[in-house]
């Protein structure tokens, strides 16, 4: 099955008779799909699709195999190096499965000590840039935690909102993005105390917003991009008290 797949990439590939777009491609010019496919392997399973699940999750295998077929034709690796990486980490995470241990070391003790025979070896190292902003300001909160830098509870975190909010208020200009930015990271910190996942929330809060504003534009019908904003929040608050 996955054979066929990758015969097919090498075809799409080859430097004479393959596809005008493929063979031209790079890692940087396909991460952008890349993270789309993921992206639409998530909204697939929000939606509680099956089908389209597994659509999408053939979509993102054929990133991979797209990147690793680049990657084979530059000598760096291969599809079977990919898995056989994946395969050994896995290994290796769970010694009291796959090893001679009775009791795992714990997660991170583990992913420790994968640190330390890398170059960067911060708590910090493999989150990922090309995550979605609030998604790694969770995952640089929660590895700063697992180390000690963290408040006890969601008091600390709401302390900071409001001072953060204070400084967005006080700012200059040239400052304001960055406190924007200050203040967007410690409203996620406070999420995470409180046992929200801000991506996801956010995520919902859209398309609540999305179905409302859809309602309101359906109520005002032709007249609705004419009306005043007072007249667009009474519908607003209309189909807000229908539970929209």
């Amino acid at each position: 099955m996955i054979e066929r797949l990758v015969a097919i990439m090498a075809r799409l590939r080859d430097p004479v008779e393959g596809c005008e777009w493929d063979r031209v491609q790079t890692w940087s010019t396909i991460a952008p799909y890349t993270i789309e496919e993921a992206y639409e392997v998530a909204d697939a399973i929000e939606r509680n699709d099956p089908g389209d699940l597994k659509d999408e999750l053939g979509d993102l295998l054929l990133q991979v195999v797209f990147h690793s077929r680049i990657a084979e034709e530059a000598g760096a690796f291969t599809l079977a190096d990919v898995v056989t990486s994946i395969a050994d980490k896995m290994e290796r995470r769970h010694p009291h499965i796959f090893g001679d241990v009775e009791q795992s070391p714990g997660w991170e003790a583990i992913k420790a000590q994968e640190r330390s025979v890398k170059s960067d070896s911060s708590a910090l190292a493999g989150v990922a840039l090309g995550l979605p902003a609030l998604s790694r300001a969770d995952k640089l909160q929660k590895r700063a935690g697992r180390v000690g830098f963290d408040w006890p509870d969601a008091s600390g975190p709401l302390a900071k909102v409001h001072e953060e909010i204070e400084e967005v208020l006080d700012a200059p200009s040239e400052k304001l993005a960055e406190e924007v930015g200050d203040l967007l990271f410690a409203v996620t910190n406070w999420a995470r105390h409180l046992g929200v996942d801000a991506e996801s929330a956010l995520r919902a809060g859209n398309l609540k917003f999305e179905a409302r504003f859809r309602a309101i534009e359906d109520l005002g019908g032709d007249a609705f991009a004419g009306m005043t904003l007072d007249q667009k929040e009474e519908l607003w608050q209309v189909v807000k008290r229908r539970g929209g």
